[in-house]
């Protein structure tokens, strides 16, 4: 009776502990006039980091004139800078490529993509997806003429032709130096593809390219926020790119710069969660630059871009001419799209997880759930995935759970054991390590089973956030799977929880909370062994960090462990109940006794030493 109140009390305390933290944060918080001042000095603070990182790229990015094409002494200027170059007529028209999946804006001014607008997916807030827009991304060559101008592609003018070629757009943009000599950038675009075919050629002009100086490709972009969270969308917005003989490498996720430089680049891609801007090339360039640098300081509604990234290669000449064939993609970062374009490999883009938690959520989850929401609501098919999902693991979760009952009917043995020798830590150890070889119980036969299911958990972790098909699809009061639930706004923002109140997560929590009842309430009622961790402490700590944690996260994965855990109470209850036998465990317990297990190696090495080691304690008494 006095253990039972003592748990009571020590929840009460704890409620109250976390109830006076929230009340301390809240009075805590700054002024209004504080967050100003800091908010300030933050912006501040970026915009040096910003253009400190952006001081390489300045140095080989010559910035484009504003030119006036209708001031004739502006063009006169401008043709005089380009040499050669100013054969082509100034003009800032821009061309469209569209089929039924993307659209994309081609300036004369460049040649480069300048708008790039998803026209099936919207925003958290219901505006258009845009992976380019408004000069968040710029394209272009550097090279060296042979009267040693250093020109960028950017400060060029092209000139468009639009044709079709079967059924197919196909746009040039040529900068010319006479009629039959020039640059091309050649874009085709298929009907139903987000793939587009991208050509970089020269005609006529190795009399104009100084073969001594490197052409420089370079590429860089201001990922565009698209989702709710900034922080959670900055999370899996990474550059991720292939290289080096088909490996797969990432920069840094939250660095705050991040560059490499590698060899052997298939593709590159500018991953903004849920969409991706991709270059592939199907001649790999020799080394890449590359960097990546993070812009999100901290949760925000008016944050727009997450990172910050830029590729930098060269491109060798062919006789003194310029052949590479390319492609952009722009589109989501879906693997059932993705995986259309086997022969580049670009579904690997896609962070699946590592090693073989990847292969599972690739293989495994990713089609299982693509086929129960083909024909199930989208989160109806969470729950039914869950359910078969926990019962596939229920053996596993029997293994525990028997374990469990094992160690509670040596309970009484152990305790006498502690008791007798309290004052010799070293020889309770020994008795108790020869009382489980006796009965033929292991104290790790309840985590192994638990190990065994991390691969699986690790692979739903890495599945929830990062499917595609979860993607704005709504369950109950969650408007998107894909992101947070909301059932109340906070005026103000607690630090690591948010300004927002999820369901999800508190359900969740109270789920796992009672789960570690259940799993870890007889570890409590043991003695407390030196070395070894709280356990009440744990049962107490993991929902609640589980509560502040996903608070931010996809509202699917809370759906996903409020039902696993609540499966497992009800499978744990039924074994409890209607399939483990206390008594026949002890009988089975008392026989194992008789004719105990033979020692392993692992125990006897572990035996001798602890026995060694009491030896020496002895000795040293005398």
């Amino acid at each position: 009776m006095e253990e039972k109140k003592l748990d009571i009390n020590s929840i009460i305390g704890f409620v109250l502990i976390f109830g006076i933290l929230l009340g301390w944060m809240y009075l805590k918080q700054p002024t209004p006039e504080e967050l100003e001042a800091e908010k300030a000095q933050q912006e501040q603070l970026q915009a040096e980091q910003e253009v400190e990182a952006a001081k390489p790229i300045e140095k080989e990015i010559i910035a484009a004139p504003v030119l006036n094409i209708n001031d004739s002494t502006a063009v006169a200027s401008y043709k005089s800078a380009v040499g050669a170059f100013g054969f082509t007529a100034t003009n800032d028209a821009t061309t469209i490529l569209e089929n039924e999946l993307v659209t994309l804006t081609i300036a004369n001014k460049g040649g480069q993509i300048v708008e790039a607008k998803m026209k099936n997916f919207v925003t958290f807030d219901s505006v258009p997806v845009y992976l380019i827009k408004d000069g968040n991304a710029a394209f272009g060559l550097n090279f060296t003429t042979n009267d040693n101008r250093v020109l960028n592609t950017q400060e060029l003018y092209f000139e468009p032709s639009l044709t079709t070629d079967n059924g197919n757009q196909v746009l040039s943009m040529r900068a010319k130096t006479s009629p039959n000599q020039f640059l091309e950038y050649r874009y085709e675009m298929k009907s139903d593809d987000y793939l587009v075919d991208f050509t970089i050629r020269s005609q006529g002009l190795s009399s104009v390219f100084n073969a001594a100086k490197p052409i420089d490709l370079i590429w860089n972009m201001k990922g565009i926020r698209h989702n709710k969270s900034v922080q959670y969308e900055n999370r899996y917005t990474r550059l991720t790119y292939n290289h080096d003989g088909d490996k797969i490498s990432k920069l840094s996720e939250s660095s705050e710069l991040d560059e490499e430089t590698e060899v052997d680049v298939k593709w590159l891609s500018y991953r903004q969660h849920f969409f991706s801007s991709i270059l592939a090339t199907r001649t790999p360039f020799k080394s890449a630059e590359l960097s990546s640098v993070n812009l999100v300081k901290e949760e925000s509604k008016d944050e727009l871009f997450t990172k910050e990234y830029t590729t930098k290669t060269s491109l060798d000449l062919q006789a003194g001419e310029l052949s590479q064939n390319m492609h952009w993609y722009y589109g989501p970062t879906d693997v059932a799209v993705l995986d259309d374009y086997e022969d580049l490999g670009l579904v690997e883009s896609i962070p699946f997880g590592w090693g073989i938690f990847g292969w599972i959520n690739r293989f495994v989850f990713t089609p299982f759930y693509t086929f129960l929401s083909s024909f199930l609501p989208f989160g109806i098919a969470i729950v039914v995935m869950t359910i078969i999902v926990r019962l596939a693991l229920s053996p596993v979760t029997y293994k525990s759970y028997l374990s469990q009952a094992k160690m509670k009917v040596l309970k009484p043995e152990i305790t006498e054991i502690n008791e007798k020798f309290k004052d010799n830590a070293m020889k309770k150890q020994q008795e108790t390590m020869k009382l489980y070889n006796k009965a033929g119980v292991s104290p790790m036969s309840g985590c192994i089973p638990a190990l065994l299911q991390l691969p699986i958990f690790y692979s739903l972790f890495m599945f929830f956030p990062t499917s595609f098909a979860l993607r704005q699809k709504s369950f109950l009061w969650a408007e998107d799977l894909s992101s947070y639930d909301t059932i109340f706004n906070l005026p103000f923002n607690i630090p690591f929880y948010g300004d927002h109140v999820s369901l999800f997560p508190i359900l969740a929590s109270v789920a796992i909370f009672f789960y570690m009842m259940m799993t870890t309430g007889q570890s409590m009622q043991m003695q407390q062994q030196p070395g070894m961790p709280n356990m009440k402490f744990i049962m107490y700590l993991s929902p609640v960090m589980m509560l502040v944690f996903f608070n931010n996260y996809a509202s699917g994965l809370s759906l996903y462990y409020f039902v696993s855990n609540l499966i497992t109470i009800f499978i744990m209850l039924a074994i409890k109940n209607y399939i483990l036998d206390d008594d026949k465990i002890h009988a089975q317990i008392q026989e194992n006794k008789k004719k105990p297990k033979k020692e392993n190696k692992f125990q006897k090495k572990m035996r001798e030493m602890m026995e060694q080691a009491e030896a020496q304690k002895k000795a040293g008494k005398r």
